[in-house]
């Protein structure tokens, strides 16, 4: 979905990647970021914490316009439709990243 937005153009590729890593981690419940993801991906998790809200801001107030080529894509069940896993509450997510 980043693909699409401008503004997360000037983001590096590593540090979305990580971001999204972790924010997926967060979603799942599936624990936090790891001494070995901060060492082989060169971010500490307060590093990430701006991008990743951004990130779930991103899916929680989706524009409405005509570029659903990606949401539509990742609608199917090929892709395990993760388009349709619903966004983090940003102060449950705000909680969760500040008291990992």
């Amino acid at each position: 979905m980043t693909l699409q937005e401008y503004d997360y153009a000037r983001e590096s590729p590593s540090k979305l990647a990580a971001s999204c890593l972790l924010l997926a981690l967060t979603m799942k419940n599936l624990g936090g970021w790891t001494p070995t993801l901060q060492y082989y991906s060169g971010y500490s998790a307060q590093e990430l914490h701006p991008l990743v809200k951004r990130l779930n801001f991103l899916l929680t107030y989706q524009p409405c316009d005509k570029l659903n080529a990606v949401r539509s894509k990742y609608s199917h069940r090929v892709f395990f439709e993760v388009a349709k896993v619903t966004p983090m509450d940003m102060l449950k997510l705000e909680e969760t990243l500040t008291s990992s």
